[in-house]
């Protein structure tokens, strides 16, 4: 546990200062990515005075172009904190990020608890605990001297990525259309960057979320009512400069807004 708490010590003191993070010493790095999950909860409790409390999760590697980019096989899980949880046409200074990007997502938020006594979940029966959609922005930050050198444990650790998110209007449940069919657009400054699928993220955004209700059952944990997720981009990280202005518009769930100044 020394060594869990070290490492998580210092991804939340990189966290804090804006460092870019390099590579964790031997001795501290997590050794596999069931350690690099312990690293990334005993982070949430370091870092929640700075970001407020835990209000849903992100899932990273969930389509085919992230795991190729990424190159990672399988998906990944982080934390989503209050303080940095935003609507639509919100302005964010460029400089609160290392290298701050953009990825197109479908939300959920949840209309009750997925205890993990309930596992195993399928997604059918996710699927009934979901309140509300919404189109969304996951805003992640390359906040490391090389990532690509850091290993999957280590960015898991470090919440994979992730720096918060821009929700649009929620979309009620029962009014949602086909989610496998539905085309989502990255538009950057007017011109669009990528485009995807529901079908492109694990076959359906709620494969995705049975994922991680039934990995964050294997360690007792579950979901709970009223916690936002992040199912997983349909396309490949955008990176963004100062002054972008960023437009993710999905078919049948609108359409949301951020400028990053």
């Amino acid at each position: 546990m020394d060594r869990v708490l070290a490492a998580a010590k210092a991804i939340a003191s990189a966290r804090r200062s804006r460092a870019p993070l390099k590579a964790l010493p031997k001795d501290v790095a997590p050794r596999d990515e069931a350690e690099g999950y312990q690293v990334q909860y005993a982070l949430h409790d370091l870092m929640q005075p700075h970001v407020g409390s835990l209000v849903g999760y992100k899932i990273g590697c969930t389509s085919a172009v992230m795991q190729e980019y990424i190159n990672i096989p399988h998906p990944c899980g982080g934390g989503v904190f209050e303080k940095v949880v935003h609507d639509s046409g919100v302005r964010l200074p460029a400089a609160e990020f290392v290298h701050v990007g953009v990825e197109c997502e479908i939300a959920v938020r949840l209309a009750r608890n997925l205890a993990p006594s309930e596992a195993p979940f399928t997604a059918e029966w996710v699927a009934e605990a979901i309140d509300d959609y919404f189109p969304a922005i996951e805003i992640v930050d390359d906040r490391y001297v090389k990532w690509e050198t850091l290993g999957a444990p280590t960015l898991i650790a470090d919440d994979f990525f992730a720096a918060g998110c821009v929700l649009g209007e929620a979309v009620p449940r029962i009014t949602v259309p086909d989610l496998r069919a539905v085309a989502g657009r990255a538009i950057v400054n007017g011109k669009e960057e990528g485009r995807g699928t529901g079908a492109d993220v694990l076959g359906h955004p709620h494969n995705a979320l049975a994922w991680l209700a039934n990995h964050l059952a294997t360690e007792g944990r579950g979901l709970h009512a009223g916690q936002i997720v992040l199912t997983g981009s349909l396309v490949k990280t955008v990176w963004l400069k100062a002054g972008d202005v960023v437009v993710m518009e999905f078919d049948g769930l609108g359409k949301v807004e951020a400028t990053f100044t």
